[in-house]
């Protein structure tokens, strides 16, 4: 099969967000200018960048109550930090609840049932138990083409490491799982490594 994504796929659903998978789960708060938390997740995040090091995020929808965007990055615009908590699978069902659209005065971590934390190096709240949390300034938002798509680009100011998940000096992502979002309404969860060495190792 091949398809032009301006002429549609004519399948029941669109297969791009299938396609690139699996792709790790950003789960943002932050802070409004009134002091209102917000948490969110996104699909559309990843790492960029080691020295130093930054973070990206997409947000692609937009809400009646905000200018053209999302809570994450209105506030982000409005006070230029952000947090990224990276989602495990026991707190998959929390995740979940937070990726509903509620009103901007709404805080998610209260109606997910979370314990927030207070970020050391930027005011904003993090996921308390979370197995990471990367504090994050702006460095800059990119419009991309679309009506609401726009990416937040963040250098990581601080870096949040649960206990139980370093071993031997190592980040063990199979003590938490990490979750990833796959097509669909479909997430896998990482539990069993492999490792291979670069040619030039």
């Amino acid at each position: 099969m091949f398809y032009r994504p301006e002429d549609g796929h004519g399948l029941p659903h669109n297969p791009f967000n299938a396609i690139v998978t699996p792709r790790p789960i950003g789960w943002i708060s932050t802070r409004s200018a009134d002091g209102i938390n917000n948490l969110a997740p996104y699909s559309f995040f990843n790492a960029v960048a080691y020295v130093p090091p930054q973070v990206m995020f997409a947000s692609t929808s937009s809400k009646e109550d905000q200018d053209g965007t999302k809570d994450s990055m209105a506030n982000i615009r409005e006070t230029g930090v952000f947090c990224v908590n990276i989602v495990e699978f026991a707190m998959r069902d929390a995740m979940n609840k937070t990726s509903g659209t509620l009103p901007r005065e709404v805080d998610e971590f209260a109606h997910a049932g979370l314990e927030a934390l207070e970020c050391e190096t930027i005011p904003c709240a993090r996921v308390a138990g979370a197995p990471a949390a990367l504090e994050c300034r702006l460095t800059k938002i990119v419009d991309l083409p679309g009506e609401a798509n726009k990416v937040a680009f963040g250098e990581v100011v601080g870096v949040h490491m649960r206990d139980d998940c370093l071993v031997d000096g190592v980040f063990d992502v199979t003590r938490y799982q990490p979750l990833s979002r796959l097509g669909y309404r479909d997430y896998a969860k990482v539990s069993e490594l492999f490792s291979l060495s670069r040619p030039d190792d």
